[in-house]
Parts: C-alpha cells; structure tokens; sequence
C-alpha cells in the first residue's frame, strides 16, 4: 500500500516507519529530522528496533497515495487539511488527538477515518525517534458501522507487524480516548508529573472527573460511554505508560504551545452545546490558557 504520513513527529515517524517495513511509505515533516532521514535513513529503538528508509519530504502538497495518516498536533489540523486536499487520497485517516476529523471531512473529498494509536513515542533526534511503548492502532468509520477501507488499512498495518483492530464503534472510541486524554494530560501538564503519578496522589481525583465529565459530555452527544468505561480506559492507559510523560507534559516544559484547545475545548464546548457541566475540564483549561498566553503562546483574549 502507498502511504503518506502527514506530521511525522515522535508519533508520525514511528508510525510511518514501522509501516515502511512492508509498504511504499512518505514521511512529511520538517527539517532537520526529514533532512536526516534521506541522508541516513529512520532509526526506531526502544520497544521496537528497526532502520528503514521511507522517503521524507518537506512539501505534503500536490501527493497521492492509498492512505494519508495525520499525525500532527490538533492545532495544525487545518494546515495538514489544505495541503492534503491538494492531492489525492482513497482514505485519510487521523491518529490526532482530539475530535479533529469533522475538520478534515469540511476540507477533503476522501473518506476519512477515524483512529486510536497507543503506541509510546519519543523524538530523540534528527532521524531517530524511541517507541517508549507497544500499543495497538484502532481504525473504523467516522460514524461507526462497517468500512471497506478501514478493513483494508487495518490489513495493512497487521502486514508491517502493527497491532490492529478495525472497530465498528468508533464514536464511542473517539470519546473514551478523549477522556483518556483529558484524564491524563492536562493534570500531568501542570503538575510536572508522569503519567502514572496521576492515577494515585493529589492529582488521582482530578483525572478521574475529568474523564468522568467527558463521559458525561459523550451521552449528551448521544454516544454511549459509561461514567466506570472512561474511568477504566483512564486506568488502564496511565497504568500501561505510567514512566513516560504526556505530550501535554513534555510540550509545557519545552515552552511550547499545547493541545488544550483541542482536548479541553473539544469537551468544554461540547458541554456547552449540549448543556452538560464540565467543570474540571474548564479549570484545567483555564489554568493551561493562562499558562499560554503568559508565554506569549496564545492571543491577549484566546
């Protein structure tokens, strides 16, 4: 299968590359780690060991493949949009965090999927990046039920060794993973903690009504996610990676912008339109706003 991945970051590149062991793969990210990866290739070490050479461009426009896999951050979504609709796409699928796809239906003439990844990844360095943890990559229509291409991507990625499971419940999923998200990062991020420092302690109780609330968020929606489901996927996921940090904890102690807007806006929102409370989930992204804009990460009134 031809594959490009768009946002080849810590999570892209791992993706992309454990999928160039079996298919025609096209990085997209920036230099220098694209730079790197044609001199040298792609280095994965840590849970996974491998040295591939996919191409690595700089330019995602004016591309095709069978299958576009966006990996960047939530809030690159429209550009990664623009760019994608340039080319074409049987599938493009988002491996985001975040309720992004709606963006990417407004924007592409291709299907788009919706997926789940629970691999651990870590950038290390131009052309290497480290899987910090074996996980499984969940595809399904948007809107749930069957899809012939979700069936066939998810085919592709068993070939190139990639745990996979192609869901019929994806809406469901999309919130559990929302609320694992939640859970987990934005109480990491403020306390400076691993993932698994927020599953017990002063943090414990936090994390567990922010999942809580974005479950309550999803049956107003009309999906049905239990109050003890997103709890226990809050669990298992901080339990399953309790040494590493969130990308919302490294991305604060890194002085970078993070993805608040698209985690606790996505919940905060959703509870507005559908007048369900989300009080932990607003606290938390007021506090990481104001963190934000006191960095100069975000407008005077954003």
């Amino acid at each position: 299968m031809e594959i490009l991945v768009y946002g080849a970051g810590a999570l892209g590149s791992l993706a992309g590359g454990l999928l160039a062991r079996a298919h025609d793969v096209t990085l997209v990210g920036r230099d220098p780690h694209m730079r790197r990866i044609r001199e040298d290739g792609l280095r994965i070490d840590g849970a996974v060991d491998a040295r591939v050479r996919p191409r690595a461009l700089t330019d995602g426009t004016h591309r095709s493949a069978d299958l576009a896999l966006v990996t960047t951050k939530a809030y690159d979504t429209d550009a990664a949009a623009r760019a994608l609709a340039t080319g074409e796409y049987d599938a493009v699928c988002s491996l985001q965090n975040g309720l992004t796809e709606e963006r990417l239906v407004a924007a592409l003439d291709a299907t788009v999927l919706s997926g789940t990844a629970s691999y651990g990844a870590r950038f290390v360095e131009p052309g290497r990046v480290t899987c910090t943890g074996l996980g499984e990559v969940v595809v399904g229509a948007l809107s749930g039920g069957p899809d012939p291409l979700a069936d066939r991507v998810g085919v592709a990625f068993d070939a190139a060794g990639i745990e996979a499971t192609v869901a019929a419940d994806m809406p469901r999923r999309r919130y559990e993973k929302l609320a694992v998200n939640a859970g987990i990062n934005g109480p990491s991020a403020l306390a400076r903690i691993p993932n698994g420092a927020t599953l017990d302690g002063p943090a414990a109780e936090v994390a567990r009504e922010a999942a809580r609330e974005t479950a309550r968020v999803a049956r107003a929606d009309g999906v049905d996610l239990a109050d003890d489901e997103a709890i226990d996927a809050l669990e298992r996921v901080a339990g399953d990676t309790a040494a590493n940090r969130s990308s919302m904890c490294e991305d604060v102690a890194a002085g970078r912008r993070t993805e608040v807007d698209a985690i606790y806006g996505a919940v905060t929102d959703r509870a507005a339109q559908f007048d369900a409370a989300a009080p932990t989930c607003r606290t938390l992204s007021s506090l990481l706003r104001a963190w934000e804009r006191e960095e100069g990460l975000r407008g005077e009134h954003a």
